[in-house]
């Protein structure tokens, strides 16, 4: 998924037209994708990346280094940085995870400065994420218990409307949301099935639950569903849901 959500990471920064300078906060910040793209695009004072993941804090110390940019290990509801100190705070396909999103959001806003943005964006797992929802609505055809994996239905705040809604009720001021659509490209079959054989995501985790003979019909399925074009191609539609505020 990081590939793609690079993508809608760029076209979300260009839409926070933050003004250079400014100290930002990258909450789950993963690997440090989006916080890479900060450092090359958006001329930050400093930069401090946050994730609960041991192993990602790890890879993002090693991959990008710099006076400006710090990574530690952290949980999104219980932010151990000082009130008031951050211009800047930004999320990507995170929040969705956090157990207490609404916690979470309220750390974010404690930690802004008075004025300062807090953006977040997540995918549409329910409608506009279209290389998930071929794959689930293949699974449930062939497995009704598929459901208690697709994130669809079990990520409500990823849904047209949920996102903004609660970044009004923890009390951001000048709230603007937005879909940024994207597309996804996958060079043949195997580009867009592989990932689903990894082990990190609801996907693929349900994926390698299966029998290999389950796996196989999912498979099988999957070939006959999905829109290939004359070169073996596959390109789907992803969106994202975005929203921006301040504290």
């Amino acid at each position: 998924m990081g590939r793609w959500s690079t993508l809608v990471a760029h076209q979300f920064l260009n839409w926070l037209t933050v003004s250079p300078g400014s100290d930002w906060l990258d909450v789950g910040c993963g690997t440090g994708a989006m916080t890479k793209l900060i450092l090359e695009s958006c001329q930050p004072r400093k930069v401090i990346g946050i994730d609960a993941s041991n192993e990602f804090i790890a890879h993002a110390r090693h991959s990008i280094a710099g006076p400006n940019v710090h990574f530690q290990t952290g949980n999104a509801q219980a932010l151990k940085l000082k009130a008031n100190s951050i211009d800047v705070v930004v999320s990507g396909i995170m929040l969705n995870f956090v157990p207490q999103p609404e916690t979470a959001l309220m750390e974010m806003k404690k930690v802004v400065k008075p004025g300062g943005v807090i953006g977040i964006f997540l995918w549409d797992y329910a409608k506009g994420m279209e290389m998930l929802r071929y794959f689930w609505d293949a699974a449930v055809q062939l497995d009704d218990n598929a459901k208690e994996y697709d994130e669809g239905i079990r990520f409500a705040l990823c849904q047209d409307g949920q996102l903004e809604s609660l970044v009004k009720k923890v009390g951001l001021k000048q709230v603007e949301a937005r879909a940024i659509d994207i597309t996804t490209k996958f060079q043949d079959f195997n580009d867009y099935w592989i990932p689903f054989l990894g082990k990190v995501g609801p996907a693929p985790s349900y994926n390698l639950s299966l029998s290999q003979e389950n796996r196989q019909k999912l498979e099988d399925k999957l070939r006959r569903s999905l829109p290939v074009e004359d070169d073996g191609s596959i390109s789907l539609g992803a969106r994202a849901w975005a929203v921006k505020g301040t504290a």
